[in-house]
């Protein structure tokens, strides 16, 4: 279908920003070239992690803390028996009920300006406890050993840099299919309706448009040849009430008590507990805010 001349000369408005903007992702048109990963790490200037798993076509197995943008590839079996290719560009979701926001006990994570979820790795502890909060598997902490230096978190970060400037996000220009449009959300979404009926009418009759209401609503949409659990995506993902119960509770009771410096102290005690050896890995720190 192409991207309309709509996205490809559309903006963010650098004055407006309250303005919810979204990338949307018609996996229909995309062929896997991973334009957007080398694009993602150029422009970030991220460590090269070529790790690709025998009998994959992903670049990456997982996404990592400096990986923010992996091609997934699923194989499924369509109904004329013949096999079917489905691919997904996985990176942060950009959700506007973050359970990644709400878990992190030093605010570094932040959902503001145009929808985004900033995340500030000046003030990141490296506790990852924004790790088993995240339905989607798309911010990680790096494993250290003790006494190196601390590690920070990592995720996509939609480009803010760029989309505070009036520029789209680098995956958005380098993609060659067009399959990445950038935009207005609401506009976006309505597009995405309007595209998913054009797919039922050529023979796709389970395509769908993902993020729409998901996690408060997602910055980072798609639409779907096939269900979301096809491709590796939760269905119905929602915020813990556990990780509430953590941000808004138990956080404002523990900083009364000791006093904010006695809590950070704590906080940083138990992140660099993670990296010592026998400690606990991310998942288990942060198994007292899963549900």
């Amino acid at each position: 279908m192409g991207r309309a001349a709509t996205w490809e000369s559309w903006r963010p408005d650098p004055t407006n920003p309250r303005q919810h903007v979204a990338m949307l992702v018609d996996t229909s048109e995309c062929i896997g070239c991973k334009g957007c990963e080398v694009a993602c790490k150029q422009w970030n200037q991220n460590e090269a992690r070529i790790s690709q798993e025998p009998g994959t076509y992903q670049s990456h197995p997982a996404l990592d803390a400096e990986t923010w943008t992996v091609i997934k590839f699923f194989e499924t079996d369509a109904e004329n028996g013949m096999s079917m290719w489905l691919m997904q560009k996985h990176n942060c979701m950009h959700c506007t009920e973050a359970g990644c926001v709400t878990a992190c006990p030093t605010d570094a994570l932040q959902y503001g300006d145009y929808g985004v979820v900033t995340l500030d790795q000046e003030a990141c502890i490296g506790c990852a406890y924004c790790e088993p909060a995240c339905p989607f598997d798309a911010i990680h902490v790096d494993q250290t050993v003790w006494g190196q230096k601390a590690q920070k978190a990592g995720k996509c970060t939609l480009c803010y840099d760029r989309i505070a400037n009036g520029m789209q996000p680098a995956c958005v220009s380098t993609c060659p299919t067009d399959c990445i449009k950038f935009g207005d959300r609401d506009a976006l979404i309505a597009w995405g309706r309007e595209r998913v009926e054009q797919l039922k009418a050529m023979g796709y009759p389970n395509a769908n448009l993902y993020g729409v209401d998901e996690m408060g609503g997602l910055h980072e949409l798609y639409v779907l040849l096939e269900p979301p659990e096809a491709y590796g995506l939760p269905v119905n993902p929602s915020l813990s009430k556990t990780l509430t119960l953590w941000k808004y509770v138990l956080q404002p009771v523990g900083k009364a008590l000791l006093g904010a410096g006695l809590f950070g102290l704590v906080l940083n005690w138990l992140a660099a507990r993670r990296t010592f050896k026998g400690g606990l890995s991310p998942h288990e720190t942060g198994a007292a805010m899963h549900d």
